[in-house]
């Protein structure tokens, strides 16, 4: 059954954000049911009324400790040149890639299939959406892009060439995150290129902290997500991190939540070591950054909201976002990857200079010239 505006939201994301043409094989991989499947369903008659080849593969919920389906999998082996992961949860890891993993152009170990097809080879473009609704989707992804992305890029040229990144929030948070080599990144909607992609809702700018510097307490008052799912936060959890590494986590029962889906990602390292899925050196290394700092990202969505899914919150304006866990740069890999909420932070750019500037103040983005 048709839902104009499901359908008038997927047309933005399938010409806007992934501008797809007749000549583009587009491969939908989602769950059975809910919100999902019919996001999916939407996406797939947008981009037929257009003329592409699509095709949607079902698998069940997978959480990020699980693995894909290996059938679902096997259709990135036709190399499509568009993809979207409409996952409720995660689209899950590739069990034989991580087994016998591709070697990049930098040596790097690249274990799976997707990240070969987007991060290596560039020849597919892509939309990820976990935990997406139907109710976000329609309010969230049919935007102002042009705006966004000239957001985006004010907020990547002012972290371009800094050394590190202070953020303090009234809920206690005060850290500085050093970033001297890093590029800031940016999930703008404009994923039209090979080698492009973003969540759907869009809108972040976010920098992959130096592994083993960042030093300081963030204190999460917004949502939390776990490897059960994403909450609320109704009592803050405070955060102590000395050498990039958490040292103490303080709080109630969403500390305890939070400290148990950390182990988790420990363990699950443990076990892939014992399992020869990695090497000794390879599952040490895992289970430590299980405990890193992975991510600064900054909320850009004007309407996006927090309500207890990362996918949304991580987005909304006021806020910023820390991973705990693997980062983007592939130089701290983890099992786990945890998007933390701040509420109404003030972030203040650092350059090697001595120069600083205010990217955001209490909530508020300082809009640049």
């Amino acid at each position: 059954m048709s839902n104009i505006p499901l359908d008038k939201a997927a047309a933005t994301v399938v010409t806007e954000v992934l501008a797809i043409t007749p000549d583009d094989q587009f491969l939908i991989l989602t769950n059975p049911t809910g919100d999902v499947y019919e996001i999916s369903m939407a996406l797939y008659r947008a981009a037929l009324a257009i003329g592409a080849e699509a095709t949607v593969i079902i698998q069940p919920v997978k959480t990020q400790l699980d693995f894909a389906n290996k059938a679902a999998l096997a259709a990135f082996g036709c190399e499509p040149s568009v993809s979207a992961s409409v996952s409720a949860n995660k689209m899950g890891k590739d069990r034989l890639a991580m087994e016998s993993p591709w070697e990049g152009e930098s040596g790097r170990k690249i274990d799976h299939v997707f990240h070969y097809l987007r991060d290596e080879k560039k020849t597919l473009r892509a939309i990820w959406t976990p935990g997406i609704t139907v109710d976000m989707f329609i309010r969230t992804a049919p935007i102002d892009y042009t705006l966004l992305q000239k957001r985006c890029a004010d907020l990547c040229e002012a972290m371009t060439g800094a050394e590190s990144i202070h953020v303090s929030a009234p809920g206690g948070t005060d850290i500085v995150v050093p970033v001297s080599g890093r590029e800031p990144m940016s999930d703008d909607g404009k994923f039209t290129t090979g080698g492009s992609g973003g969540n759907i809702p869009a809108g972040e700018v976010f920098i992959s902290p130096l592994p083993g510097k960042s030093e300081g307490v963030i204190v999460f008052d917004g949502s939390i997500s776990l490897t059960t799912g994403d909450m609320l936060v109704k009592e803050p959890v405070h955060v102590f991190f000395e050498k990039g590494y958490i040292t103490d986590i303080r709080g109630g029962k969403e500390a305890e939540l939070l400290e148990a889906s950390i182990r988790s990602g420990e363990d699950k390292a443990r076990e892939f070591q014992k399992e020869g899925k990695l090497t000794e050196e390879e599952g040490i290394s895992y289970a430590r950054n299980a405990r890193g700092l992975g991510e600064l990202g900054i909320g850009l969505n004007p309407s996006a909201e927090i309500r207890g899914n990362m996918l949304e919150d991580e987005k909304a304006f006021h806020t910023c976002h820390f991973a705990i866990g693997s980062n983007y740069d592939n130089d701290a890999d983890a099992m786990i990857h945890l998007d933390c909420l701040v509420k109404n932070p003030t972030i203040t750019v650092r350059y090697p200079d001595g120069r600083e500037t205010i990217i955001e103040k209490d909530g508020k983005l300082l809009e640049r010239a």
